[in-house]
C-alpha cells in the first residue's frame, strides 16, 4: 500500500518515482529504519512526506497493535491467537489483558510524542514559519520515538550538534522509545508507588534492560569520546564534543539521526557503532536489533559457564534453558543473514568497500537507517538486498525461522548418539 501510494504522482515533486525505489521507501517507512534512496527532505511532497510519516507510525507501534485497536474500536472480538501473539510481542507474562496493553502502547505514544513535538515546535517556530515549525515538530518526533530515522533535513540533524534544546528533546524520545512500553509501564508503576509510598516489584526483565540500556549508553560515551577527541571531534568545542558523541551513540540504537558525518570518523568509531546497531533496542519497543536482553541472557550463560554453575543466572533469579537457546538461536541467524546479505552486495557492489557494505547491511538489519553514504549508489539488485534486510530485521530472524519450520516433527524416533569435537 505504501509503495502504491508513493508511485502516486502527488506524492514526488517530480511526479514520477521508480517502482524499486517506491519500494524500498515503503519498507524503510514501515520497518522503521530510516535508509533513503530519495531525499526525503527535497524529493517528495508535504503528502508524501505525510504518507512516510503515517508508514513509520504504523511500523513503529506495530501492525498487530494497529489492527487489534481497530476490532476494538468497531466492537469486534479479538480471536486468541492474536491475543496470544499482541501479549507475546509487548509482555512477558500471558495473564496482562490485551486490551490494557494496547491501550498503554497508544497512551504513551500519544503522550510523548506530543510532549517532543511541543518541545521541539517552542524552539523552531522561532526559526520557521510556524505552520512549517509545527509539521517538522510532529515527524521528528514520532520519527525519533518509533527510532524511525527519517529527517526532513536533508544533512540530518548536522547543524543542530550544539544546540542543547534540540539534542535532549531527541535523545530522551529516541531512548524512551526503544525502552519497550512495558518498561515504561512499569516505570510509571514504580514512580507512582514512590509517590503513594508503596513497594512496586521490579521485574526481571525490567531490571536487565534498564541496567544493559544504561551500561551501554556510558561505556559507549566514554569510548567514543576519548577515540574521536582528536579526531572527528577536534574542531569542536567542550559542549560540541560531548553533545556529539552522547548523540552518535545512542542513535544507533535503532534511531538513525546523526549530528556528525560519519564519514569522518574512525575505523574503531565505526566499529563500535556497527555493535551498538547490532545490539539494538529493547523487546516491545520501537526499535530493532538482536534486543539488549538477548545480550544480557547470553553474557549471563557464559558467567555461569565461567564460575562453573549449572544453571544461568541473573538478578538473583534463574533463567529457563528454552530461553537461553533462544537468544543463541537469535543471534545465530542474525549474523547468517547479514553475512548472506553483505556477500550478495560485495558481489553486485563491486566499487563498494568493506566498511560501507558492513556498515549498510548491520545499519538494514537492526532497522537503524545510519549510513556511509552508500544506500544512494546502490543498484537494483543491491536496494532489493536492502529491502528484504529491513523487513526480516524487522520482523525479525526467530520470526521467519518459525514461519518456514515444520508444525511438528516427521516419527517419533531417536538416533544412537555421538560426540564431535567443539573448538
Amino acid at each position: 500500500m505504501g509503495t502504491i501510494l508513493l508511485l502516486l504522482p502527488f506524492s514526488t515533486k517530480s511526479g514520477h518515482i521508480s517502482l524499486v525505489d517506491a519500494l524500498f521507501s515503503a519498507t524503510s517507512g514501515v520497518c522503521v529504519t530510516g535508509l533513503i534512496v530519495q531525499d526525503t527532505a527535497t524529493y517528495f511532497t508535504p503528502v508524501g512526506k505525510i504518507i512516510i510519516l503515517i508508514l513509520f507510525q504504523l511500523g513503529g507501534l506495530g501492525i498487530m497493535t494497529f489492527s487489534t485497536l481497530i476490532l476494538l474500536v468497531a466492537g469486534r472480538r479479538v480471536s486468541i491467537k492474536d491475543r496470544i501473539l499482541i501479549q507475546e510481542g509487548y509482555h512477558h507474562k500471558a495473564e496482562k489483558d490485551v486490551k490494557s496493553i494496547v491501550k498503554n502502547v497508544f497512551f504513551y505514544a500519544l503522550v510523548l510524542e506530543a510532549a517532543g513535538t511541543l518541545s521541539l515546535f517552542l524552539y523552531w517556530q522561532r526559526e520557521f514559519p510556524w505552520p512549517k515549525a509545527l509539521f517538522n515538530s510532529i515527524f521528528h518526533s514520532a520519527s525519533a520515538f518509533c527510532n524511525a530515522g527519517f529527517s526532513l533535513f536533508s544533512k540530518s540533524f548536522l547543524s543542530y550538534r550544539d544546540n542543547v534544546w534540540v539534542n535532549i528533546t531527541l535523545i530522551v524520545l529516541i531512548v524512551l522509545g526503544g525502552l519497550g512500553f512495558l518498561i515504561l509501564q512499569e516505570m510509571k508503576e514504580i514512580f507512582t508507588g514512590r509517590f503513594k509510598r508503596q513497594k512496586v516489584k521490579i521485574s526481571l526483565h525490567t531490571k536487565l534492560v534498564i541496567t544493559l540500556t544504561l551500561g551501554l549508553i556510558i561505556v559507549s560515551f566514554v569510548f567514543f569520546l576519548i577515540m574521536e577527541w582528536n579526531h572527528s571531534l577536534n574542531t569542536l568545542t567542550l559542549k560540541g564534543k560531548v553533545f556529539s558523541s552522547l548523540f552518535q551513540i545512542i542513535t544507533p540504537r535503532t534511531a538513525g539521526f546523526n549530528t556528525m558525518d560519519l564519514n569522518s570518523l574512525s575505523f574503531a568509531a565505526v566499529f563500535l557503532l556497527t555493535m551498538l546497531m547490532f545490539v539494538g533496542a529493547s523487546p516491545g519497543s520501537t526499535g530493532g536489533g538482536i534486543k539488549t536482553s538477548t545480550i544480557g541472557v547470553i553474557v549471563a550463560f557464559l558467567r555461569s559457564k565461567i564460575t562453573a554453575r549449572e544453571s544461568v543466572n541473573l538478578f538473583y533469579r534463574t533463567l529457563p534453558q528454552e530461553l537461553v537457546i533462544r537468544a543463541f538461536m537469535v543471534v545465530t541467524l542474525a549474523m547468517c543473514i547479514i553475512c548472506l546479505s553483505s556477500f550478495v552486495l560485495f558481489l553486485t557492489q563491486p566499487a563498494a568497500s568493506m566498511r560501507e557494505v558492513m556498515f549498510e547491511v548491520f545499519s538494514a538489519f537492526s532497522t537503524v537507517g545510519l549510513s556511509l553514504g552508500m544506500t544512494m549508489k546502490l543498484n537494483t539488485v543491491g536496494k532489493i538486498v536492502i529491502i528484504l534486510t529491513m523487513y526480516v530485521g524487522r520482523i525479525g530472524p526467530l520470526t521467519l525461522l518459525y514461519a518456514f519450520s515444520r508444525q511438528r516433527a516427521f516419527g517419533r524416533y531417536e538416533y544412537i548418539e555421538e560426540s564431535v569435537m567443539i573448538g
